[in-house]
């Protein structure tokens, strides 16, 4: 009740205003949020909704838009890579006003043979995403939440190519989950191995700091 979408709040487009929470619907670019957070997250609590595909349908279709065909995507999302975007934002992930709920979703992605898509994709263009279901939901409502999100094999004090084989993630991905941590206080360097940084969590990040 009382909620508005594509409502305007001082200058700004909001997705979903409601009586107590203003949400802001992303697929990706975080960046782009933050004149907006910086300016409507003093006075108003703010959530991000990130819907992520972790698994991608992709659809072939005609001119009329019939189903010529339908295959699974050999490549699979990660709550991990909800990262790529979070590097953007450290400051604001500490703000009280601030939360951050992740959407891991089933996708289907709609190709169209118009000769004026990427060469990869011999010339079909991405005409339509839209998702078909939701695979699970993850809310981060301060920032320990995302020390969750360290794999529970990852032995102390660890490296960050120790961190991306216990996560099974790429090596970059880690170093930016690494940035993003210890931006949020949660881990802290320990140390070296060598010309290696270690890291470990820090003594109150688990007290939600």
């Amino acid at each position: 009740q009382g909620s508005q979408t594509e409502a305007k709040l001082n200058g700004y487009l909001i997705d979903v205003q409601t009586p107590d929470l203003l949400i802001e619907i992303q697929t990706r670019n975080f960046g782009s949020l933050r004149p907006k957070l910086e300016a409507l997250l003093p006075d108003h609590k703010i959530r991000i909704v990130y819907a992520n595909p972790q698994e991608k349908w992709l659809v072939k279709i005609n001119a009329e838009g019939e189903m010529l065909e339908r295959r699974r995507s050999p490549r699979r999302g990660r709550i991990e890579h909800l990262f790529q975007q979070l590097v953007y934002l450290p400051a604001y992930l500490q703000h009280p006003h601030f939360s951050l709920e992740v959407l891991m979703i089933q996708e289907e992605e709609l190709r169209r043979n118009d000769g004026r898509g990427s060469w990869r994709r011999g010339g079909w263009s991405i005409c339509d995403r839209r998702a078909v279901c939701i695979v699970e939901r993850h809310l981060f409502e301060q920032p320990a939440d995302f020390l969750a999100l360290l794999p529970d094999a990852l032995l102390e004090p660890f490296s960050t190519r120790e961190l991306a084989t216990a996560a099974r993630i790429p090596t970059r991905l880690a170093y930016q989950m690494v940035y993003t941590l210890r931006q949020l206080g949660l881990i802290e360097q320990t140390g070296q191995r060598g010309r290696t940084r270690l890291f470990r969590r820090s003594s109150h990040s688990t007290s939600g700091g």
